[in-house]
């Protein structure tokens, strides 16, 4: 069986975990559908933006809105109007002048 720490006191990876990360590129470039997968759940629990989710699954953008909208997903594109944006700008404004006052 191996083991990721034979691979370690071998002298061929620094630490556990980078044998670990290396195995899992591999593994999800091997597996594309695992990509795409991960890069749908990610997403999905706002870990990362959507042009981060297209750039792990390996598709396009526009590809990665249809991908997501098509499995029920609601994306989060940001304002939709300039009242909104000047909405989010006066809030994180009101935000960030609170926490300079602490």
């Amino acid at each position: 069986m191996l083991r990721t720490q034979d691979l370690v006191k071998a002298g061929l990876y620094d630490s556990e975990e980078a044998v670990i990360q290396d195995g899992l590129r591999y593994l999800l470039q091997a597996r594309p559908e695992l990509r795409l997968e991960l890069a749908v759940y990610r997403y999905r629990t706002e870990d990362i933006s959507l042009g981060k989710a297209a750039n792990l699954a390996g598709v396009s953008f526009e590809q990665m809105k249809e991908i997501l909208q098509s499995r029920g997903v609601q994306l989060r594109l940001g304002p939709k109007t300039q009242e909104e944006a000047l909405e989010e700008v006066a809030t994180l404004r009101r935000h960030l002048h609170g926490q300079g006052d602490q």
